[in-house]
């Protein structure tokens, strides 16, 4: 077998079809190479009990531990049985739970002394944490060639615990891997010999067979070494390529022109800018003037003025002679932009027209939802050159649309976008436009080097005069629920103040939806909530909650919805009457996350807080405060206080630092996740590095990944390399690279 072959062979000719099924299905992992990196999450040691003081709530996980006491106990008349066995580790008790006739065989085998490894969920009962219908597997079995087996397999060795799933458990992983591991010495190493030899690297087999079966604590410290090099190395190779690829295109200098469009619109600012803002547009605009096109994200907290500075790109882009193209992630938020934009530059965005300015320009929207005349009159626009800026949704990426000269390409809320459509809108530039990417989201510099590793990266990190504190709260609504009632009451509070509330749901609701299929309702409940066992009822719903407040809790106040199924032209009409400030409360789904400016609006209640990730529910919250009067922010939940889900909305409570909040969130998710789901194709490369504690590692595999394309761009003389970039990063994950 050829050493790249051993790697790329089907798990279903090692292990079988069945076990291969569900490891294909749950854990994604398809081919010897696959298994062989999926590493072990930690490691037990043989006789070391784990600590189950620490386990964590509705989470699948495997321990080791002693029975202390094993009892069956009837209920239901004598009809029913159970067995309830308790185990403990000195630290702590942990109950388990079998029913029915899966009471025998644990009855007989889990005697009080006896040690086992245990898998399941962690839930709770009557305040006890438990496990019902645990599998297991003893540690000291009493029948000889068991014994002789169980001491062979786990005595004075280091016990791997993979990530595993309900299906499938860590030690059925383990034997898996020892059907496998002998093709390890198939490994392609991917860092070049001088790299490795500098460094002092195990070689490749060598790191894999200790990752899997280390002997002592100081063969995982190697192997471990060894593989997040790697993962680093070859991740930034990608990176270096696509940069230094970027860096060969050609592209327009813009130059920005005296007595133009741009310093008409600076000296009629009614402010100044921070120095933050005069610090990031010299960056642009240095990267604007050379003949190669920019890539530059731009992240910076909400509000912190990041369309100001990308609005001076576009008019020093326009004042060059070329066009600028805004893409927005929907069309509440293009109509916004397109709003705040003309606002802004008032007679300067009304080029060519009666009491337009000579110096101006035509800003045009586009958006798929417009009226036929509106829309050929934008095209004819952008064709002609007679619209120097455009600001739209995806529609802008259509076949159909045609610029005269397009310089420019500024994407609002990156994550949003997908790779394809970002090339499309770039196709249709004479030459490739430069680009300039927007986040609200606060990215830590490893993550930006990893994820973004592409793109040159400008922070704005000042936020602009006159904006207030947001004050932030957690709301138990299960535990609690009359502090539930006091937040309806504060909202009630804010409106007689002459303010605005937002109340945001997880899910849209109404019948429309929830009766696709036969299952009506309940189907749809189940897919609402898929990381649920159906044991929890489906996210809250903004036309039920809507329906609930105006009956109840905010009777005789104007309430009223928004969410992506509306027409567009209703959406709209709600944002301008919520903006007029003639609604009082808006009761929306996430669709306000992104860019919605209404100073008035001091409120927000999320409901279901938890069903959210760390990262929205601080853009969510980054909706208040936004004038001068303080903002309040309440996430309301039902989990329980020991869950993590608690733990992360207590976080977001803690602090109104998006740093310190992009940091907790990586910190909490679990491995593999951390590139988000649309770096998939980058996600599953990343097994054993940790974006946010293997930040030297990172920087010192950027800086040798930067040398080594450098000297070598086609990696010519590192056929290694080669090879298992080609492995890693196939046609569409080099894709996902483009941050898409």
């Amino acid at each position: 077998m050829d050493r790249v072959s051993s790697f790329d062979e089907p798990l279903k000719k090692l292990l079988g079809g069945a076990t291969a099924k569900v490891m294909a299905e749950h854990l994604d992992l398809h081919t010897v190479g696959d298994l062989l990196h999926h590493y072990p999450r930690r490691y037990e040691e043989r006789g070391k009990l784990t600590a189950l003081a620490d386990l964590p709530l509705d989470e699948h996980v495997t321990v080791v531990a002693q029975v202390a006491d094993a009892r069956i106990l009837m209920f239901n008349n004598g009809r029913g049985k159970r067995l309830e066995v308790t185990l403990t580790d000195g630290s702590g008790r942990l109950q388990l739970v079998f029913f029915g006739h899966g009471v025998h065989k644990p009855h007989k085998e889990l005697l009080p002394g006896r040690q086992a490894m245990f898998a399941g969920k962690v839930s709770v009962f009557n305040r006890k944490m438990q496990l019902a219908h645990p599998t297991y597997q003893l540690l000291d079995a009493s029948d000889a060639d068991e014994a002789t087996e169980a001491v062979d397999a786990f005595a004075g060795r280091l016990l791997p615990i993979y990530p595993a799933c309900k299906q499938l458990d860590s030690w059925r992983i383990a034997k898996a891997v020892d059907a496998v591991l002998p093709s390890a010495q198939d490994a392609v190493d991917p860092l070049p010999a001088s790299l490795r030899e500098g460094r002092g690297f195990t070689p490749l087999p060598e790191a894999l067979l200790k990752v899997h079966r280390p002997q002592t604590k100081a063969d995982i410290e190697d192997a471990r070494a060894r593989l997040k090099w790697d993962e680093a190395f070859v991740l930034q190779v990608a990176l270096a390529r696509r940069r230094y690829a970027d860096t060969q295109l050609p592209a327009a200098a813009r130059r920005p022109v005296a007595d133009g469009l741009l310093d008409a619109f600076d000296a009629k600012l009614p402010f100044t800018l921070t120095e933050g803002q005069e610090k990031v547009s010299k960056e642009i605009f240095d990267d604007l003037a050379t003949e190669h096109p920019m890539h530059r994200l731009l992240q910076g907290e909400v509000g912190s003025g990041k369309t100001m500075v990308a609005l001076r790109a576009m008019l020093t882009v326009v004042d060059a002679g070329g066009q600028a193209a805004m893409l927005a992630p929907t069309e509440v938020l293009a109509q916004q932009h397109h709003r705040s934009i003309t606002e802004m530059m008032g007679e300067l965005a009304e080029g060519g027209m009666l009491g337009g300015s000579d110096r101006g320009t035509k800003v045009v929207l586009l958006t798929g939802s417009m009226g036929m005349a509106a829309r050929r009159q934008a095209l004819l626009d952008l064709v002609t050159g007679e619209a120097g800026i455009v600001i739209g949704t995806h529609a802008l990426i259509e076949d159909k649309v045609q610029f005269h000269d397009l310089g420019l390409v500024v994407v609002d809320e990156q994550h949003r976008f997908g790779v394809e459509q970002r090339d499309a809108l770039r196709s249709k530039g004479k030459q490739p436009p430069h680009l300039l990417v927007m986040t609200a989201t606060p990215i830590p510099r490893t993550v930006a080097m990893t994820v973004f590793g592409d793109l040159e990266t400008s922070v704005l990190d000042q936020l602009p005069a006159g904006r207030s504190p947001i004050a932030s709260h957690v709301v138990p609504a299960k535990d609690k629920p009359h502090f539930l009632s006091r937040a309806w009451e504060r909202v009630r509070e804010e409106v007689e103040n002459g303010h605005q509330a937002y109340v945001v749901c997880p899910r849209i609701g109404d019948d429309a939806e929830e009766a696709e299929g036969k299952g009506g309702k309940k189907a749809k409940a189940k897919k609402a909530a898929p990381e649920e066992d159906g044991d929890k009822r489906p996210p809250l719903a903004v036309l039920e909650i809507a329906d609930e407040l105006r009956k109840g809790a905010l009777a005789g106040l104007s309430v009223e919805v928004l969410h992506g199924r509306m027409h567009p032209d209703d959406k709209d009409d709600v944002m301008r009457r919520f903006a007029a400030g003639d609604v009082d409360v808006l009761v929306a789904t996430t669709v306000i996350e992104v860019g919605v400016n209404v100073p008035n609006a001091t409120a927000m209640v999320i409901m279901d807080a938890d069903r959210f990730g760390v990262s929205q529910l601080h853009q969510l919250r980054g909706r208040v405060g936004r004038g001068s009067a303080p903002g309040l922010c309440l996430l309301v939940s039902e989990a329980h206080e020991a869950s993590p889900a608690r733990a992360r909305l207590s976080a977001v409570a803690a602090t109104l630092d998006g740093f310190e909040l992009s940091r907790i969130d990586l910190e909490q998710r679990r491995e593999g996740d951390v590139l988000g789901q649309a770096q998939s194709g980058v996600r599953s490369s990343l097994r054993m590095l940790t974006v946010i504690d293997d930040e030297e590692v990172i920087a010192a595999a950027r800086e040798e990944a930067v040398a080594v394309v450098a000297a070598d761009p086609e990696l010519k003389h590192l056929p290694e390399l080669r090879t298992v970039l080609a492995a890693l990063l196939d046609k569409d994950r080099e894709e996902y690279l483009d941050k898409g």
